[in-house]
C-alpha cells in the first residue's frame, strides 16, 4: 500500500470530499455563510477562501492519498483566516498557535496510522514556521458529526484544556510532543479525524 501526503491546493481541493469542498462553516462568518449556502455560492467561496490563505500565509492543508486516492484531509490557519473562530465564547486562539479547523479520514482506511501521520506532518510544518502549538474548539456534547471534533478525542491525543466551557471548551496541543507519538495514539486519531463524516450542518453558537 503506497501512501503520499501533499499540501492542499486550488489544483487538488476537488480531491476533498463534496460535503467538505461546500462548507463554509469555519471560512466565513456566520451572516456571509448564510448568504453563500442561500446564494449557492459556498464552494466558489471555499475557494476563494483557499487561495487567500495560500497566497498570504502558505500551506494550510495536507491531504492524504493511498494508492493514488486521496482518503483525508487535515486543515489548519492562523484564526485571523478562521472568521467563524470569534464567535465562539473561549476565543481567542493564542497567538503562538494556529488553529486545527477539521480533519477527515475515509473510515475503509482508519487504523492504519493514517491519522498520526498527517498531524505529524502539520507539526513539522508548524515548527519549522515559527509555531509553538495547535488548538482547538472542542464539542464537549458531541453526539454525531459535525464541524466540530469532539472535544473527548482531543483529550485523548494529547490536547489540554485552555480554557474550559461547558459546550466549547478551547484545547491545546503542544507541537513538539507530536513528534514522539507513539503507535498507541494510532487509533485514537483516527477516531478523531474519523468523527467528521456526514454532511455538516451550519448551527448557531
Amino acid at each position: 500500500m503506497g501512501r503520499r501526503l501533499v499540501p492542499l491546493t486550488l489544483d487538488n481541493l476537488s480531491d476533498l470530499p463534496q460535503r467538505c469542498r461546500s462548507c463554509v462553516f469555519w471560512e466565513l462568518d456566520p451572516v456571509r455563510a448564510d448568504s453563500a449556502i442561500k446564494a449557492g455560492t459556498t464552494e466558489s467561496a471555499k475557494e476563494s477562501w483557499l487561495s487567500a490563505v495560500l497566497l498570504e500565509w502558505g500551506s494550510c492543508g495536507r491531504l492524504v492519498h493511498v494508492d493514488d486516492v486521496p482518503v483525508g484531509y487535515v486543515l489548519y490557519a492562523p484564526p485571523d483566516y478562521v472568521p467563524r473562530s470569534i464567535a465562539f465564547p473561549t476565543s481567542p486562539v493564542s497567538p503562538d498557535a494556529v488553529q486545527l479547523i477539521t480533519g477527515w479520514i475515509d473510515p475503509a482506511y482508519q487504523r492504519q496510522g493514517l491519522g498520526r501521520v498527517m498531524v505529524q506532518t502539520v507539526a513539522k510544518d508548524l515548527l519549522q514556521r515559527g509555531f509553538k502549538a495547535i488548538e482547538a474548539f472542542g464539542e464537549a456534547r458531541w453526539k454525531q458529526p459535525a464541524c466540530l471534533l469532539p472535544a473527548d478525542h482531543l483529550l485523548a491525543v494529547g490536547f489540554k484544556t485552555v480554557r474550559p466551557h461547558p459546550v466549547h471548551p478551547r484545547l491545546r496541543l503542544d507541537l513538539r510532543t507530536t513528534l514522539s507519538w507513539r503507535e498507541d495514539v494510532e487509533l485514537a486519531l483516527d477516531r478523531l479525524l474519523g468523527a467528521v463524516q456526514k454532511e455538516p450542518a451550519l448551527r448557531p453558537l
